[in-house]
């Protein structure tokens, strides 16, 4: 495998360039306050990835506040610093993959014009009622396993999933109906939950082929802003069904890469944004366990992870444990420098506190790498694409207020 170094920024003392080691799999947390640029970040990562692993490897990421499609187009806002760092402006090839039809989605077909005419891809991932197991049924809906709705709704599902290779919302309906041991009042609470899941648009008789929708030859952006962010957890859920997916897939092809046969799926870099969301402290979700399974057993079969907050004290922390590579911007809140603190190595000369609170610079983050066991201090470089995160904001307000 030949040498992978995204180049991420400028060392601050020195005035090197700072590169990330990138070779095998990684686990790589960026952090810091609202504005600060984790998201920027997060940009500049996926760019050199993209640039050096084009065709090579498959990578993603999981949006759910909509920005990342801007990468499309060219940082012309930004033409002079890119030019200043000896690069060039360039807009990269996105695909935006949208859970169900993305004209339902974004409920207005001039904005999936405007994309398709921006030059990003859109395109569906369906999921098939069979993706998720009789336990994810249960969690998605709040039962526990041990009380009448949650027994007869996980008794419905198993019965499926050893009977049938694909089945939907409606043949979850007619097993629980068939149950003679379900009262007719469990069946019917159960009944009024399915029937508004039947209506969240993304289920389907088939669920979508990853290595399809999964394109080498893009940035593949997976479109959660799209999804309800609500108390049934609808993110996590497509989020735990495409982590859960690409994990067993990767298992399997890397036994075949073992004796040198084809593959249809290559290695995955996955960038997960706003990650509190999905892996949260001290509360279960849906993908949770699925994205500490990545960080803990990823390196083997391929699997890589970025993961990207405002809140450090907000993500789990035997996930942040398992990461050996920190980006972190400037944090002002004691629970969120504390919680960094925790990830303090033995090769440091001090805490990890200590560093942060000398970031004081706009686009200064403090770089530390467990594979070279070294701290510095960076300068990011500048975005060559377009970064949403900001500049949607202005053409807005310049629209709305001038």
């Amino acid at each position: 495998m030949a040498e992978v170094n995204l180049r991420v920024g400028t060392d601050y003392e020195t005035e090197d360039i700072a590169y990330i080691r990138a070779t095998g799999s990684r686990a790589v947390f960026i952090c810091g306050k609202r504005g600060s640029g984790k998201s920027y970040t997060l940009g500049v990562i996926v760019e050199e990835l993209f640039a050096q692993e084009r065709g090579k490897a498959v990578l993603i990421i999981a949006d759910p506040m909509g920005i990342y499609h801007t990468m499309v187009s060219a940082n012309e806002s930004q033409s002079d610093e890119v030019r200043q760092a000896g690069l060039l402006t360039e807009g990269f090839p996105v695909r935006l993959i949208v859970p169900g039809d993305p004209l339902a989605c974004f409920g207005d077909a001039q904005i999936v014009n405007r994309l398709q005419t921006n030059g990003v891809e859109v395109t569906s991932l369906w999921i098939n009622a069979h993706d998720l197991s009789a336990d994810a049924w249960c969690e998605l809906f709040d039962l526990e396993i041990n009380n009448a709705m949650g027994i007869a709704m996980w008794r419905a599902v198993d019965t499926l999933h050893e009977t049938h290779e694909h089945f939907n919302i409606s043949d979850i309906l007619a097993s629980l109906r068939k149950d003679t041991r379900a009262k007719s009042t469990t069946v019917e609470a159960l009944e009024n939950r399915l029937t508004a899941a039947q209506r969240w648009g993304f289920f389907s008789e088939e669920s979508t082929d990853l290595t399809d929708v999964f394109s080498l030859e893009h940035i593949n952006v997976l479109d959660l802003s799209v999804v309800d962010a609500g108390t049934k957890g609808l993110r996590n859920l497509v989020l735990d069904i495409v982590a859960r997916r690409l994990f067993t897939e990767r298992t399997r092809m890397r036994r075949r890469e073992e004796f040198g046969m084809e593959t249809s799926l290559p290695r995955v870099w996955m960038a997960i944004d706003e990650a509190h969301q999905f892996v949260p402290q001290s509360r279960a979700s849906l993908c949770k366990e699925m994205l500490i399974r990545w960080v803990k057993e990823g390196r083997q079969p391929g699997l890589s992870l970025i993961v990207a907050t405002q809140q450090p004290s907000a993500i789990d922390s035997e996930l942040l444990s398992q990461c050996d590579l920190i980006m972190a911007h400037k944090i002002t809140t004691w629970d969120d420098i504390n919680a960094l603190d925790r990830l303090s190595a033995t090769y440091m000369e001090g805490d990890l506190k200590g560093y942060i609170r000398q970031l004081n610079r706009r686009g200064e983050a403090l770089l530390v790498d467990d594979e070279t066991e070294s701290v510095d201090t960076i300068r990011v470089r500048p975005r060559r694409s377009a970064h949403g995160g900001a500049e949607i904001q202005e053409k807005t307000a310049s629209r709305s207020f001038f």
